[in-house]
């Protein structure tokens, strides 16, 4: 199943007969909502969605961006214009991150045509727009679980019996700094896979080839006899990036979506520091 797409692929799918849905999902973490880069500039006709107030829950004990609502969720989608049979595009300011969040949601929420622009805005050579569309309202009734999802307890043991990765910066993972959660570190037998491997200089993904050879590196790899994956973050967020990358090396994986927040939440739960896993 195709993944990421390239913007010279999508600028041909616009331009034909049957355009997809384009979502703009800009967003930073600690900066402002990217609506007003989104009113400044953005692809002909994609609408943009907000990941904290659309694509997350309230936080809470569940953690920083827990999953919304699945209802609202999909009043946003069709709002947005996406329906059932309808291909989406999905892109954001180029870190991929927020973009990877909404690819993740509409796979899990059951929607088999979803793709990630590679590079994200910078790399769209297109015109841009300042018209707010009116898309027609689309039919997109989620159908949750329809990627594999991690609680708490499943993270743990999947730390143990499987493989767990952690897709932090290295110095979160070791607990050296923590700008964000209660406490640093890492959950215990998780491995440090951080996000900003999967891609190259450009901000593109790196070849199939090389992500698979990476995380193979890590323990990961495609087919029926590698051990069960899991994935996990800060809040469920760059772990996204992560299962895009996984995808397109054909390993698949679950997302923990509480991620460390909400592991860090429960003063209870075991937290490992420095470079190895326990």
């Amino acid at each position: 199943m195709t993944v990421i797409i390239s913007a010279s692929e999508l600028a041909g799918l616009i331009a034909g007969p049957r355009p997809p849905v384009l979502l703009d999902v800009r967003y930073a973490p600690g900066a402002p909502p990217g609506r007003p880069e989104y009113d400044a500039g953005h692809l002909p006709g994609a609408v943009f969605v907000d990941l904290e107030a659309e694509l997350s829950g309230p936080p809470g004990a569940g953690g920083r961006h827990p999953l919304p609502d699945v209802a609202a969720f999909g009043a946003v989608m069709r709002r947005a214009g996406v329906s059932a049979d309808t291909p989406v595009v999905v892109y954001d300011g180029g870190q991929g991150w927020a973009a990877a969040r909404a690819w993740w949601m509409l796979r899990w929420a059951g929607h088999r045509d979803v793709t990630v622009l590679d590079g994200g805005l910078p790399g769209w050579e297109g015109p841009l727009t300042t018209e707010i569309p009116t898309p027609d309202e689309g039919d997109f009734s989620p159908v949750p679980d329809s990627l594999p999802l991690l609680d708490a307890d499943g993270a743990a043991a999947l730390a143990r019996e499987g493989l767990l990765l952690d897709a932090r910066a290295a110095e979160r993972y070791r607990g050296d700094v923590e700008p964000l959660d209660r406490v640093g570190g890492h959950i215990p037998g998780a491995l440090s896979a951080p996000t900003s491997e999967n891609v190259g200089p450009d901000g593109r993904f790196l070849p199939a080839e090389t992500l698979a050879a990476r995380f193979k590196a890590l323990g990961a790899t495609a087919g029926s006899t590698g051990p069960e994956v899991g994935v996990y973050c800060g809040s469920g967020v760059s772990a996204a990036h992560q299962l895009v990358a996984l995808e397109i090396a054909g390993i698949p994986a679950a997302l923990y979506a509480g991620s460390w927040s909400e592991w860090t939440a429960d003063t209870s739960r075991p937290v490992a520091t420095g470079p190895d896993p326990e």
